[in-house]
C-alpha cells in the first residue's frame, strides 16, 4: 500500500504537515528529539560501563576466594 508513494506524495506530505504545525513547532520538535537519541546512547554506554564494572568486581572476588581456599 505504501509502496508506490514516490518523491510527490513525499513532498506532498511533507508541506501538509510543515503547514499544519509550523516551522517553530517542528524545528522544536526534531530538538527535542535529538536530545531523546543522546539521552538513549549515553544511557546505554553506562549500562555497558556498569555491566564491565561488575564483571571484574565478579572475577576478583573469584579470585580472592581460590586465594583464601
Amino acid at each position: 500500500m505504501l509502496n508506490n508513494i514516490g518523491l510527490p506524495g513525499l513532498l506532498l506530505i511533507a508541506v501538509v504537515v510543515l503547514v499544519l504545525f509550523g516551522r517553530g513547532k517542528i524545528s522544536s520538535l526534531m530538538g527535542e528529539v535529538g536530545k531523546g537519541i543522546t539521552s538513549f546512547k549515553k544511557g546505554i554506554n553506562e549500562g555497558e560501563k556498569e555491566l564491565a564494572d561488575q564483571s571484574e568486581t565478579a572475577e576478583e572476588e573469584t579470585a580472592s576466594e581460590k586465594d583464601k581456599v
